[in-house]
């Protein structure tokens, strides 16, 4: 170690997968990076990095920390590891993927690092709160990367997906991972301001991970976020510009059974604040994460009355 207390760049990677993981972790240590594209730590980025370069499946077996990297694999961890450092790019721009509950998906910075908690209720089929069996239709707003809308494919055999953004760029790269996993006959990309052109559709299951950072948290976010596009992480003053559209549109688009999920992450204490009469059911994950919360169709048109004082009070705000 040098005098400084970081690790020289041309340390020792060592010959195996875990002694790679473990200096890719020292690195990472000593440069004070952040986290929070789907790790929280240097440890779990140091493998997904590791694991990518040396060909290991996720999840990875005890055998596979003892495969040896060639001098090659050793190169391009070095690589890596130094443009993650010295550009604060999340580890998933760098490889061009990142995974989301349980699938590889491409990204790149036209899209958000995919990484809500939602992925928790994918794997549960949104049970209890809705019979999975009966879902036929599901639609992802703001679907980025289309990784929501795919994994809600793979859980839901029986259902359509249609999986609409704003965004053309962030639709490209969905059109990618659709086709990666052979949906495209069951996945439907749709250019679209939230519900704007999707008139008269209906379906049993809406998820949302909208924009929910307000003005003031974006200027204190760290570097790593900045790179990636701000109209996925940017919504207003408050954070629920989005939050609210949806929550005034969503009946219109939901069967009279259907379920409506929405991450609105830190932004849960001005959504509570913003409809104090509204009971939002908000999970509590097992697996780490906050900020969901989820309303059925009947919640909804109980609630109508609060979502239009809400925005009245908003307007005369203004």
């Amino acid at each position: 170690m040098a005098d400084d207390g970081k690790i020289p760049a041309d340390a020792a990677i060592g010959a195996t997968v875990a002694d790679a993981i473990e200096w890719t972790a020292m690195r990472f240590r000593a440069a004070n990076i952040h986290f929070g594209h789907g790790t929280d730590n240097p440890d779990d980025e140091a493998a997904a990095l590791v694991f990518h370069v040396a060909g290991v499946t996720y999840p990875a077996n005890a055998g596979d920390y003892s495969k040896r990297l060639d001098e090659k694999q050793r190169r391009q961890l070095m690589a890596i590891v130094e443009a993650r450092i010295s550009s604060r790019d999340p580890a998933a721009y760098l490889i061009g993927e990142a995974w989301f509950a349980g699938l590889r998906f491409f990204v790149d910075n036209r899209v958000l690092v995919p990484r809500s908690p939602i992925a928790e209720l994918i794997g549960e089929r949104f049970e209890p709160w809705i019979d999975s069996g009966s879902v036929m239709r599901i639609l992802d707003l703001c679907t980025g990367s289309g990784c929501i809308a795919i994994a809600c494919a793979g859980e839901f055999p029986q259902a359509t997906v249609d999986a609409s953004d704003v965004s053309a760029d962030a639709l490209e790269v969905a059109s990618m991972n659709v086709a990666r996993h052979g949906l495209e006959d069951r996945v439907r990309l749709v250019h679209s301001d939230l519900f704007e052109n999707l008139e008269g559709r209906r379906y049993d299951l809406i998820v949302s991970n909208p924009p929910y950072v307000s003005k003031a948290e974006m200027e204190q976010l760290p570097t790593e976020y900045t790179r990636e596009p701000r109209l996925g992480l940017e919504a207003g003053t408050d954070g629920l510009q989005l939050a609210r559209r949806i929550l005034d549109n969503a009946r219109e688009h939901l069967t009279d059974h259907g379920l409506l999920v929405v991450e609105v992450g830190a932004s849960q204490p001005a959504l509570e604040a913003a409809y104090p009469r509204v009971p939002f059911t908000w999970v509590e994950f097992e697996y780490g994460g906050e900020g969901v919360f989820l309303m059925s169709a009947g919640e909804l048109d109980a609630c109508s009355a609060e979502f239009a004082a809400a925005e009245e009070k908003q307007q005369n705000g203004r």
